[in-house]
């Protein structure tokens, strides 16, 4: 049974690099043979790419894959832009109310925009690409716009962007937005907060492991700790709109997966994207929440190599 290594352990042996894209620097690293074809793996909002774990990295990369996670700009190890002033998200919700453009440090489009230069300061024609929560939107706009790069497309626990869909619970958005106590004041206080939300977005068909999930919640803080990136990604999100008439234009091989106990996106997002995308493959999960626990990493890479062998 696969577990979630200690933050010492996470690691090992593992080099991370960095490279200059876009304007930014991406922090990222790579399992399996540089020769075999490119997975992406695209992290979800505000977090880091070791939540794409070590063994499930390297499970992707054993079936024959170079596996290829990074941190999104404004998270991890990857350009920050905390010197941004504090977001107005009232402001925020007004402009868009009324048609305007407002005033962000960066959308979605621009984070898509880094995974392709990713590709090309790697020097990698094509890849399969693999997105969680808001790794899957990103994943579905590099699909929509650069059909010429994309094998494969795999969106995890996220959603299309439609307006109409059913929202989140809202002690699940109260949570999520809820500021933390400084870890390194109150590292109790953080994690009890981080571990209160992890608990109640996880799903009820697997256990949840406190332990380890208390190992990653701290490596993310040593790596790198930024309280306003979410907020700068959220409004990231906000601004990113509809994507339906995109993903229809989508016509690589597409797989959506989507767990049945999701509060965050429940699963009527998972069943509109894989809607969206001619021919995609919709796999609902029970059991399964807004997390990937090490139990369905093997349904998770079997799912991801049958759609880049399609």
């Amino acid at each position: 049974m696969v577990e979630l290594l200690r933050p010492n352990e996470l690691e090992e042996n593992m080099i991370m690099d960095i490279l200059k894209v876009n304007g930014v620097d991406l922090a990222y690293d790579s399992f399996g043979n540089e020769n075999d074809e490119a997975i992406i793996l695209i992290a979800g909002l505000g977090t880091q790419m070791i939540r794409w774990t070590v063994p499930f990295c390297r499970l992707l990369a054993a079936r024959g894959f170079r596996v290829i996670r990074f941190d999104n700009r404004d998270v991890g190890c990857s350009t920050h832009f905390s010197h941004y002033r504090t977001l107005d998200f009232d402001a925020l919700v007004t402009a868009l109310m009324s048609g305007q453009r407002p005033d962000i440090p960066y959308t979605l489009d621009d984070m898509s925009n880094d995974a392709i230069g990713l590709l090309d300061a790697l020097s990698i024609d094509r890849a399969h690409f693999v997105g969680r929560s808001m790794g899957g939107m990103i994943a579905q706009i590099v699909a929509s716009e650069y059909p010429e790069r994309v094998l494969s497309l795999t969106s995890i626990m996220s959603s299309s962007g439609n307006p109409d869909l059913p929202q989140s619970s809202p002690d699940v958005m109260a949570l999520m937005t809820k500021p933390a106590p400084n870890p390194f004041e109150d590292e109790a206080g953080f994690l009890a907060h981080s571990l209160s939300f992890a608990r109640r977005i996880a799903g009820t068909g697997y256990p949840f492991e406190e332990d380890a999930y208390r190992a990653l919640i701290l490596e993310e803080v040593q790596r790198a700790y930024d309280p306003g990136s979410v907020g700068r990604q959220i409004a990231a999100i906000a601004v990113s709109g509809d994507r339906r008439p995109r993903l229809a234009t989508i016509k690589v091989p597409a797989l959506v997966i989507h767990g049945v106990d999701d509060p965050l996106f429940v699963p009527a997002c998972g069943e509109d994207t894989a809607s969206a995308i001619p021919g995609a493959e919709l796999m609902l999960v029970d059991g399964m929440g807004h997390d990937l626990p090490h139990q369905l990493y093997k349904l998770a890479a079997d799912g991801i190599e049958r759609t880049a062998r399609r």
